[in-house]
């Protein structure tokens, strides 16, 4: 059996997504003779860098993002950037080379940037023949540490960014493909599909849905925005995931029960996004490459409260340039959008038509047989 090990952290949901369904289509395709490893670089190199890199993201993700963005900034200086990778590869390299030794794969395919220097090192160091295979994540703007090692075999996911790069990255093969996400998400729920399924979860089946959705550490001021949009927001029936947003969920909870609103369904960390997708009008959202991929596939128009400066510009871009979504950073005046784009309004019906126009799509199996190949 082929071994294949996917290398990845957890550092938001963009990294882990993309992985977990490049290995189920794998394993479809091959009908289980391949099932690539899942492996979290992190896993066995300690505390300290693991709570340092990792947890350093979620907080500053929910209590300070600017924190994130300076140093997003800052590490686009060479010299910082080599600084800061090799210094996360002094902490992984030993067990990386470990987890390489037990398995002797035949490819690697890697997820994350901080772990690109450590693993080719170690294939040099032990003379392998592995093939190593780069997916770069970012779809339209991409950090300069995914691009620090030379002669690269990269996975990008838009022309945009392979033009981008054919000034700074000549030595490296760039292969595009359509981006990473579920096959499922290529295929649209029924009528009757949403019918059942809101009937299912509690729901009216006739009521429109407005889903509050911002990927694993739940959405920024999920509170705040929740408040307005039950205020002065359309007649709706609201959804939040809260994701491993603990202290979120409780908030919502309370407001919940003090205000006696049975058009408010708060969810923690769910396996259905999907169906809720699908089941929606519109989904607010910030702007995370796997979350507006989902969202835009499945047909769905996304309202972008935040995105990640400048990690996420890209994304909001990408949407607002081609008139399939809507980004407003003013929470106040999340609600008046909302209610722009009712599903009666000519301006909501043309932002469908742009979606489907776009033609976009899963690249998961396209993916699935590069590595394969």
């Amino acid at each position: 059996m082929e071994n294949i090990l996917f290398f990845y952290l957890k550092t938001g949901g963009g990294h882990l997504a993309p992985a977990k369904s490049l290995c189920k289509e794998i394993n479809r395709i091959t009908e289980g003779k391949i099932s690539p490893k899942l492996i979290d670089g992190f896993h066995g190199s300690g505390k300290f860098i693991k709570e340092l890199i990792e947890g350093g993201y979620r907080r500053s993700q929910s209590k300070a993002v600017w924190t994130f963005e300076l140093l997003y900034m800052i590490t686009k200086i060479r010299f910082i950037a080599l600084f800061a990778a090799k210094f996360v590869s002094y902490f992984v390299k030993k067990n990386l080379k470990k987890v390489i030794l037990e398995n002797k794969p035949k490819k690697i395919v890697i997820f994350h940037f901080f772990l690109i220097i450590p693993l080719n090192q170690i294939i040099r160091e032990l003379k392998l023949e592995t093939e190593v295979i780069t997916v770069v994540t970012d779809p339209y703007t991409a950090h300069p540490i995914w691009f620090l090692e030379k002669n690269q075999n990269l996975v990008i996911f838009s022309d945009e960014l392979k033009q981008k790069l054919s000034h700074m990255e000549p030595s490296s093969k760039m292969n595009v493909f359509p981006f990473i996400i579920d096959e499922k998400f290529s295929k649209k729920m029924s009528e009757n599909q949403i019918c059942d399924y809101k009937q299912k979860i509690g729901i009216e089946k006739n009521k429109n849905v407005i889903l509050l959705l911002g990927g694993g550490d739940g959405i920024k001021n999920g509170k705040k925005i929740i408040e307005n949009m039950i205020k002065y927001g359309p007649d709706s029936h609201y959804i939040v995931v809260c994701g491993n947003n603990n202290s979120l969920y409780h908030k919502l909870y309370k407001f919940k029960f003090k205000h006696e609103l049975d058009n408010l369904m708060i969810l923690g960390f769910v396996d259905n996004i999907y169906e809720l997708i699908n089941i929606s009008n519109l989904v607010i959202t910030k702007c995370g490459a796997s979350t507006f991929m989902e969202i835009l596939i499945s047909g769905k128009i996304p309202i972008v409260n935040s995105y990640i400066w400048e990690q996420e510009k890209g994304n909001v871009d990408f949407i607002t340039a081609n008139s399939m979504g809507i980004y407003e950073k003013k929470i106040k005046e999340l609600p008046k959008v909302a209610n722009l784009l009712q599903p009666s309004s000519p301006i909501y019906g043309k932002f469908l038509s742009n979606i489907a126009n776009s033609r976009l799509r899963s690249g998961v199996n396209d993916v699935s047989r590069f590595i394969l190949q």
